[in-house]
């Protein structure tokens, strides 16, 4: 019997059946790699991209540090602050809420209400509504309880004392950040480490869960050479000066000579760090550290110090300045001086401001030593590591004689008032250019850690420096430019300084100047250098305003001084009070109460002639100015005790010269004679 052939659908559903089955397996493998593929190899990246999608960090701020005075006083420190904040997929009506937030507020203008309906409208998980609101807003606002509206808490700066010393403390910003003065330059010292909050989110965008991931820190704090009072004073008295004199601005400087430490340092017209957004950027700058200006006179110092110390002229050499101008080739106008003098000694060259006089010194000394003396006092170059905006200056080399002639009586060269406060300090401590500094010391952690003064180089020798002081008192005495700056009680050496400014190129067309005073007091031991510039002042704004540094700038640093020599408590150095007198347990020679008085013998002093002479002298019937001018030639500085003529010394006569300063104790009347006085 023959066999039934197959039926034709078996085979074609045993083949259907194999393609299937193949199908389903390479389908089963390719899930199975896929699924090997990312949860072995792509583990990491989409954990992290599900870490993304589900949470979101948001930075807390560290708390700034404290900024205090020399004296532990408080300038700057941080107040917790209410951030209002959106949830925008949980709020309603975005019209509706940003209407009411703006009413809460109360100081909303029509672009930040569409700004904030923007804002809630949008597809973010989380917005800021407005940042470190007062708490009378925080108030209002948590009252409307509208959904997806919360709070956190960030950290305000608070400048307890407003505009004072703000260019020098600057600002900050919403973001915790430095924009200005010392907040800038040490931010990262000062702010701390910010920590993280983090906020969970599911699958609609809605946050539901937040905590702290890491905590905030706090920054160090700095103890600044200011004195809070002193920083006052200055303020104060420029302000009063300035508006007097209806100038456009001014600065003013106090520093400690023998230290390089800013006591005060103020800028005019101020502003409210509080609230720096609502003042122009010029009445943000700091016109001490930023502002260029041609000194005028005042770099009259500069050209003496370098003759003095080159030793190209004597105080009392006499200087020809009877022409009363000096031209030179190429030059369309002569410089002049104000009075036809004749023949002054170098020292009245000073005192009386003569530009002619100061050229035919400045001259001799030569354009590239004199250069050369600008480098050593620190001018075209910064100075100090505290002031990030700090102007470098400008400073070139004459190419012929009528521009150093320029540069010898203060035009064609670019100061700040900082670099003239230093440059005048390395004269008060004899010759030492210290680094100006505002940073005393850095608190970190309860631990004190002191910021130590800097030497950057010398400028003159000791005995140049104790000459020049003596030469810049005659400035302030009747006869010189700045009789207005005298300090009752107490010598000032000093210059005035007067220079036209450069307006469009130009110093003709116009009547502005930069007018400026600079000082030492006491100027036999100083205590404060001080500079005062003042920027255009306005002749006849008030009876007796004339553009002169005697008379606008040297009544404000009369004003300074006579205050902080107050505050300081330092004694007289005019007529001091008589000293206490207290029983001594040795036995005294007792002196007649009444005798003769004798003339007393000016001595002869060896080594005043320039000789060799080691042996220090004898001064004891010399007057005050006379044993000064001695003490200069040989170098040493003196401190004298009393007025009148010199009855007692410190070294003795005859001992060795090895000492840097002497001390004299002066009286109205001569010793009494001994059994050797003729």
């Amino acid at each position: 019997m023959a066999e039934r052939p197959a039926d034709p659908w078996r085979t074609t559903l045993k083949r259907r059946l194999a393609v299937a089955a193949a199908a389903f397996l390479l389908w089963s493998v390719a899930i199975e790699a896929r699924l090997v593929y990312f949860q072995v190899f792509q583990h990491d990246a989409l954990m992290a991209a599900a870490e993304r999608q589900q949470s979101r960090t948001i930075p807390a701020p560290g708390k700034r540090g404290e900024i205090l005075d020399r004296e532990g006083r408080i300038f700057a420190y941080s107040v917790d602050a209410d951030t209002i904040y959106a949830v925008p997929s949980e709020v309603g009506d975005a019209e509706r809420d940003a209407a009411a937030l703006c009413g809460a507020l109360a100081d909303c203008v029509p672009a930040d209400r569409h700004a904030l309906v923007s804002r809630l409208r949008s597809k973010l998980y989380f917005v800021y509504v407005r940042r470190q609101v007062s708490p009378e807003q925080a108030r209002r606002v948590a009252a409307l309880d509208l959904p997806g509206i919360g709070f956190m808490k960030e950290n305000r700066r608070y400048y307890p004392n407003k505009e004072l010393a703000a260019h020098l403390l600057g600002y900050v910003g919403v973001d915790n950040q430095g924009l200005g003065g010392i907040e800038a330059r040490y931010d990262d010292l000062i702010k701390g480490e910010d920590g993280k909050v983090l906020v969970q989110i599911d699958a609609r965008q809605h946050a539901f869960v937040s905590r702290v991931e890491r905590v905030p820190t706090s920054g160090a704090s700095l103890e600044l050479t200011i004195d809070q009072y002193l920083q006052h004073i200055a303020e104060r008295e420029l302000r009063a000066g300035v508006e007097w004199s209806g100038a456009a601005g001014g600065s003013a400087v106090i520093m400690d000579p023998f230290t390089g430490e800013i006591l005060a340092l103020a800028s005019y017209p101020t502003f409210n760090p509080n609230a720096y957004g609502t003042y122009r950027p010029e009445a943000r700058r700091n016109r001490a550290v930023q502002d260029l200006f041609e000194p005028g006179s005042t770099f009259k110092i500069i050209t003496a110090a370098a003759a003095l110390e080159e030793r190209v002229v004597t105080a009392e050499d006499p200087i020809d300045v009877s022409e009363g101008a000096l031209r030179f080739p190429g030059r369309r106008r002569p410089i002049r001086d104000d009075h036809r003098y004749g023949v002054l000694s170098f020292r009245e060259v000073i005192t009386k401001s003569s530009n002619v006089g100061s050229i035919k010194v400045g001259l001799r000394v030569g354009a590239d030593r004199f250069v050369e003396y600008m480098k050593r006092f620190g001018f075209g170059r910064r100075l100090s590591p505290d002031f990030p905006g700090e102007n470098a200056g400008l400073l070139w080399n004459p190419k012929n004689d009528s521009a150093l002639a320029s540069m010898l009586i203060g035009y064609e060269v670019g100061v700040t008032p900082l670099q003239m406060a230093a440059a005048l300090s390395s004269i008060g401590n004899g010759g030492e250019l210290m680094q100006p500094r505002v940073v005393r010391a850095v608190i970190r952690d309860g631990e004190r850690l002191p910021v130590p003064t800097k030497v950057i180089g010398r400028t003159i020798s000791g005995r140049t420096a104790a000459e020049l002081r003596a030469i810049l008192e005659g400035v302030v005495e009747p006869g010189g430019t700045a009789t207005r700056a005298r300090v009752s009680g107490h010598r000032v050496a000093g210059k005035t300084g007067t220079a036209k400014k450069l307006v469009n190129g130009s110093y003709q067309g116009h009547n502005e100047y930069n007018v400026s005073f600079v000082g030492l007091v006491p100027s036999r031991d100083p205590v404060f250098t001080i500079v005062v510039v003042v920027d255009a002042p306005r002749a006849g704004h008030n009876p007796g305003v004339t553009p002169y540094g005697g008379v606008v700038a040297a009544p404000i640093f009369q004003k300074i001084a006579e205050a902080s020599l107050r505050h300081r408590g330092v004694p007289r150095s005019i007529d001091p009070a008589p000293p206490l007198l207290v029983v001594r347990r040795d036995e005294v020679p007792e002196r007649p109460a009444a005798r003769v008085i004798d003339r007393p013998a000016i001595v002869t002093v060896a080594g005043t002639t320039g000789d060799s002479d080691t042996h220090f002298p004898d001064l004891v019937g010399m007057n005050a100015r006379d044993a000064v001018r001695v003490l200069a030639r040989l170098g040493l500085t003196a401190r004298l005790h009393g007025d009148g003529v010199v009855i007692d010394q410190q070294p003795d006569a005859g001992s060795s010269m090895d000492a840097a300063a002497a001390t004299l104790w002066l009286g109205r009347e001569p010793p009494a004679p001994t059994a050797t006085d003729p």
